[in-house]
């Protein structure tokens, strides 16, 4: 297991350019299963999640040819059926968190898949039953398997179009049932569905292979089935999250910073958010420009109470975000409550800020209040373990603004989401080293 090196106080300063997204990355690359037809996938952050999917198409038998950095081509015209039916093929499903996205494809085209219990972030309970209710809804047959701890779904004949609504406005979910029911027959609408940037840019990409979905962009979605889909190419949107954690270092470091090419209008409420907590960022096109400032200030409610920073389904603030914007108001003027209200465990990681000489009160599992210094008392230097991707590039912005050198173990947590972020932060005067 890897580690981090941080010597912190040192400003950032010049152009960084965000990776492709990893959440849009999982969707788009497990959709290539849907037909036998070359599908090219452009921007492909090569992180570890996304390495770790691809390896897994590879060992089903897909063709994967790597054109050049970040641009894939897929062919899965040779799946070996039997193999996916294997417990070894569960096993590496159960390790992989974004596994879960291969299970609405492999069930449409071919008509049987494993749905593992998934691996990745320890940030509590991650419900699975959405997909599960919504493969059983389009005509699925359910069966657990104890000593695989996994669901056998299985289909007799073609998956059956139907109305459901979604009991939450689950991303995977809704991105593994429309997956699904593309080649279901007849029409299958989703209501209360997630309408994230990254789930319309798979519905668009479906329909170029020859799909026929309406309402994307919205929580109404109408799936139409067709027979056959067909090869397409696709370009993989800028990541909101790490656009976020870039807006974030700049910040907590009062660094002056330009973050190119972010797709601004796919970005929604985050840069509005973060100007709530006192960063004066600018649009410049298509890039964001955060200026160097000495001080910022969160702001109040109009009533004069306590901001709260919450996340919520898109348009709603993004729950990937909540642990950097925790750390960033740490160093601002004001108070601030930050309640997560999806994950449980996802603020556990504050104590370890306590520790570093944050003024934070942890209310219950979802909520923290963070009272900030206003970068009069430095935080200080500290050895840390990433539990969680999220978490991990957290902890790696309060290691960056820390007085003397910090170590940030289990550092494969980072790399999950993050590619070569050492080298690009050093390339802005960071001082970071990886150690094994």
């Amino acid at each position: 297991m890897g580690k981090f090196i941080i010597e912190g106080g040192h400003r950032l300063q010049g152009e960084i350019t965000p990776q492709g997204a990893k959440n849009e990355a999982l969707e788009v690359i497990s959709a290539v299963l849907l037909t036998s037809d070359p599908v090219v996938i452009s921007n492909v952050p090569e992180i570890l999640d996304v390495k770790n999917l691809i390896g897994l198409l590879q060992g089903m038998g897909v063709k994967v040819e790597r054109l050049e950095k970040g641009v894939y081509r897929f062919q899965a015209d040779e799946v070996d059926t039997s193999y996916i039916e294997t417990e070894e093929f569960v096993k590496k499903c159960a390790a992989l968190r974004g596994s879960v996205m291969v299970v609405g494809p492999l069930l449409a085209r071919f008509g049987h898949a494993w749905f593992a219990k998934p691996g990745g972030d320890k940030i509590g309970r991650r419900r699975v039953d959405t997909h599960l209710a919504g493969m059983v809804n389009l005509g699925a047959d359910m069966e657990y398997d104890a000593s695989r701890r996994a669901f056998h779904l299985t289909r007799k004949e073609r998956l059956q179009g139907k109305y459901m609504l979604l009991e939450e406005a689950s991303v995977t979910g809704t991105a593994n049932i429309v997956m699904a029911a593309v080649m279901a027959a007849g029409t299958t609408t989703i209501y209360n569905a997630a309408c994230e940037p990254y789930l319309q840019q798979l519905c668009k990409m479906l329909n170029r292979m020859g799909a026929f979905i309406d309402g994307v962009g919205s929580n109404l979605l109408r799936i139409h089935g067709v027979v056959k889909l067909y090869g397409t190419n696709h370009r993989i949107l800028p990541d909101m999250i790490e656009v976020g954690s870039f807006i974030g270092m700049a910040a907590i470091n009062r660094s002056e910073l330009t973050i190119k090419d972010v797709s601004w209008y796919d970005l929604g409420i985050i840069p509005d958010a973060f100007r709530r907590l006192g960063v004066n960022l600018q649009q410049r096109g298509d890039d964001i420009y955060v200026p160097a400032q000495e001080s910022y200030e969160i702001d109040s409610f109009l009533d004069g109470s306590i901001m709260t920073l919450a996340d919520a389904p898109w348009p709603g603030l993004t729950p990937d975000l909540l642990s950097v914007m925790l750390v960033v108001a740490t160093q601002c003027k004001g108070s601030v409550l930050i309640h997560q209200k999806m994950f449980e465990s996802r603020l556990f990681f504050v104590d370890k800020l306590i520790d570093m000489g944050a003024q934070i009160i942890l209310c219950d599992p979802h909520r923290a209040v963070v009272i900030g210094h206003d970068h009069r008392i430095t935080l200080k230097a500290a050895r840390l373990v990433s539990p969680d991707i999220r978490a991990g590039i957290a902890m790696l912005l309060a290691a960056m603004s820390a007085k003397g050198t910090s170590v940030i173990e289990n550092i494969e947590q980072i790399d999950r989401g993050y590619e070569d972020i050492e080298g690009r932060l050093n390339a802005l005067g960071a001082h970071i080293k990886r150690e094994p």
